[in-house]
């Protein structure tokens, strides 16, 4: 190794963030003599939110430290479960979803999760809104994540919204409030006499189900219908995944599609 270059160490989590090319733990970086430790991490590619304990030389160091030459540098992934500071009577994170996962915001919220999301938000927006309402911002756009305005964000893993739900759900082990919230729009349900809606429903609905909810924001009307047994399965393993996650140890399995009186 050059005198002049840093010696870095990645965990195996953050490899993916890294090209192809060069996806391996060892990484020799010349250094410039100015840059930060922060810098230095994301010019390999790796978001700052992602990164959990940094040790130079193995002490304890921050993203503001401006390394030597030489120093060895060990890159840990942010811990799980992750803490997430919350306002006064608060007792989950709340999150704000990019416009590329809309069906994981619909699985979130059908397990209760405050979970906003637009189709046409551009990024700026986000980082502002994230902020004022002290969001969590998930989202796969790791330039997004890079913004130094942003409060708090997290990187989404995987394509598939179920692989997406669950490592959320391993990452944050938030408190779980399933059939609480709209799935379309977010807003909080509310118990709502079969009679109130039944001009609403369709006959073979009025027939088959007697227990309704309604969206305080929106109006939309939910009932437990053909999709209610893969939901109900849905909610349990999201309730297993968040105990293992406190735990300590990895949950198996996956779930496997959702809705809601439309699918999620």
């Amino acid at each position: 190794m050059d005198d002049s270059d840093l010696h870095l160490e990645i965990a195996p989590e953050l490899l993916l963030f890294l090209p192809a090319s060069r996806r391996r733990p060892e990484q020799r970086v010349a250094w410039d003599g100015t840059s930060t430790l922060g810098h230095v991490i994301e010019s390999l590619g790796i978001p700052l939110p992602e990164v959990g304990p940094v040790t130079v030389d193995g002490a304890p160091a921050e993203p503001s430290h401006q390394p030597a030459a030489g120093e060895r540098v060990r890159v840990e992934p942010m811990p799980r479960p992750q803490p997430v500071p919350l306002e006064p009577g608060q007792t989950a994170p709340r999150f704000l979803l990019d416009v590329h996962l809309g069906t994981l915001a619909r699985r979130m919220r059908l397990l209760g999760l405050d979970t906003a999301y637009h189709n046409d938000m551009d990024d700026p927006s986000l980082v502002v809104q994230a902020n004022a309402e002290r969001r969590v911002l998930l989202t796969q756009d790791r330039g997004l994540l890079r913004r130094r305005a942003l409060w708090l964000g997290a990187h989404v893993r995987s394509s598939r919204p179920d692989d997406q739900l669950r490592d959320l759900l391993e990452r944050f082990a938030p408190e779980l409030s399933p059939w609480t919230r709209c799935t379309a729009c977010n807003g909080v349900l509310a118990s709502v006499d079969k009679t109130a809606v039944a001009a609403e429903l369709e006959h073979g609905t009025r027939d088959n189900y007697d227990v309704y909810g309604r969206c305080a924001d929106c109006g939309q009307v939910y009932w437990r219908g053909a999709h209610g047994d893969r939901l109900e399965g849905i909610v349990q393993e999201a309730l297993r995944t968040v105990a293992a996650a406190r735990n300590g140890s990895a949950a198996g399995g996956v779930p496997t599609s959702t809705g809601a009186s439309g699918t999620p």
